[in-house]
Parts: C-alpha cells; structure tokens; sequence
C-alpha cells in the first residue's frame, strides 16, 4: 500500500484539521477531531449514514509504528493516513501532551426521534452541564451501565468539544446520542414510549437507597443531570416523575456531576437486571 509521506505543516489539510478546534468550523464542516488510539481504533469501526465516520487520520512517525494495526486498518478502511511532525499533531491537538494520533471524523449525533423508536430503557440527560469534561465522562460511564442513549440538550456543552470528545474515551462511538434538543421535548418525547424521568439533585425529596429498596428503578429510566454549580433549575425539576439524590453516608459536602451519574446509571443498570427488571423480561 505504499508509505504515507510526510504531509507538510502548511498544507489546506492540516489548515483544516487545525480549524475545527473551533466550535463555528466544528458546525460548519459537521467535522471534529478525534484523538489517540482508542478513539481512533473506534472511530475507524463507526459508520454514520453507512459511511465510515473516521475520514482522515494524523500521525507521527512514532505513533505510526507503535499503532501499526490502527493505521494499517485505517488504510485499509479508505482513509487518508498522513505523516505529520510533532509540532504539526501538536498545533491540531492543541493539547499538552499530544498522543500521536489524530483522526478528523464526521459528526454522528442522532435524531432524538430515532432514539425515541428504538424504545430505550435506560437513558443519560445532560440538561444545562456546560463543562465538555464531565459531558464526556457522563457519556463513558452511560456506556459503561450499558445505556441506550445520551441526549444533550439545547443548553449544554458541545458535544464535539474536543475536551467532551478525549473525556468520552471512545464511548461517543458506541451508542445513539443526540444533541440541541429543549428539555421539555426530551421529556415529552421520552414519557410518551413509557419512560420514566428522574432528575438527580442532592436536595431530592426521595432517596436514591430508598428508591431501589422499593424497587421503583427496575423499569425504563432517564436520568436526568443539571449544571455543575447549580444543579437543575426548579422548572426542570418539576417535569421529572421522581426528584432523586444520591445518600451521602460519610462525611463528603457532595458529589461531583460525573461521579454522582455513575452512581445512579450503575443503580438503574442493576435494577433494570434484577429479578422484574424491563431488561429480565424476555421480548414478547
């Protein structure tokens, strides 16, 4: 298949990539980068639209030949591979310690009427949250339970942030998301195929211990996540079936949003599990 050339720093490639660290070029090319070997090896696996997602990958010498399998299956999915220097990865990157690998991918969010088709039983809602880390960790650890879907809504973080993006570790390729969407549309749209909305907030009337010993967790979920400073905002709060928090047993002030979402992911996974859960009962 030939060896990749060294693509020079100057080249409208690179200018491009170097671009979508930029969320208005993001929007525009409905391009975003992703980067190291793990979101690259899922990126080059992912299609949307049945085409291959990952469109180009940047790598350095090093990086090619410690990552052979990737960028050879890179090569042999129809993508662009192009040697770059370490200072080219780095400019793209835009990160301290760049790991090598770069991929430009197509956006893949999904229409939040396709999430609400397939049915989901177990759903991660990111209303207001505004720091890409934690929207990214939230979205590996609702892989990580197993759920179905993520929805962002329309005043969260950019999804294709590349903070959100490394934070996800690859978890953006692994399951529906869908992004923009007003929260009083998530909660119509998800009551209505029958699934139940609980807020997370650590003044919530009821008790995350409480709910599963009554085992009112075992049937479909969407947890719902506010700001990291504030919380959800009354309104929101309102709309939910159940206004849940998360016990503190020891001496901790609180949680913070991440940790708090795997908690209660992990919660509704095991119910949803368990003897009468949604996921024991076999398909009619």
């Amino acid at each position: 298949m030939g060896t990749p050339e060294l693509i020079s720093p100057r080249s409208p490639r690179v200018t491009a990539a170097r671009r979508l660290a930029r969320r208005a070029f993001r929007g525009k090319e409905r391009r975003f980068i992703a980067e190291g070997p793990q979101a690259v090896r899922e990126a080059i696996a992912h299609r949307a639209g049945g085409e291959p997602t990952l469109i180009e990958l940047f790598a350095t010498a090093e990086a090619a030949e410690r990552h052979t399998e990737i960028v050879e299956a890179a090569r042999a999915a129809g993508v662009r591979v192009h040697l770059a220097d370490d200072r080219t990865v780095a400019d793209i990157s835009q990160t301290v310690t760049p790991q090598g690998l770069l991929g430009v991918c197509r956006f893949l969010d999904s229409p939040f009427e396709d999430i609400l088709a397939a049915r989901p039983q177990l759903v991660a809602v990111l209303a207001n949250v505004r720091d890409p880390g934690n929207a990214g960790t939230v979205l590996r650890c609702a892989d990580a339970a197993g759920a179905d879907a993520v929805v962002l809504t329309d005043a969260s973080v950019d999804l294709y942030n590349p903070k959100s993006v490394r934070a996800s570790v690859g978890s953006l390729f692994h399951l529906p998301v869908a992004v923009g969407v007003p929260v009083e549309q998530v909660v119509t749209g998800l009551k209505g195929v029958g699934v139940r909305l609980v807020a997370a907030d650590g003044a919530g009337d009821c008790d995350l211990d409480t709910e599963l010993d009554a085992g009112s967790m075992g049937g479909p979920t969407a947890w719902v996540f506010g700001n990291e400073a504030w919380g959800l905002p009354e309104e929101t709060r309102a709309l939910a079936d159940a206004v849940v928090r998360v016990p503190i047993h020891g001496r901790a002030e609180s949680l913070n949003l991440a940790t708090a979402a795997a908690v209660c992911l992990y919660a509704s996974a095991r119910a949803q599990r368990g003897l009468g859960g949604c996921r024991a009962v076999s398909p009619a």
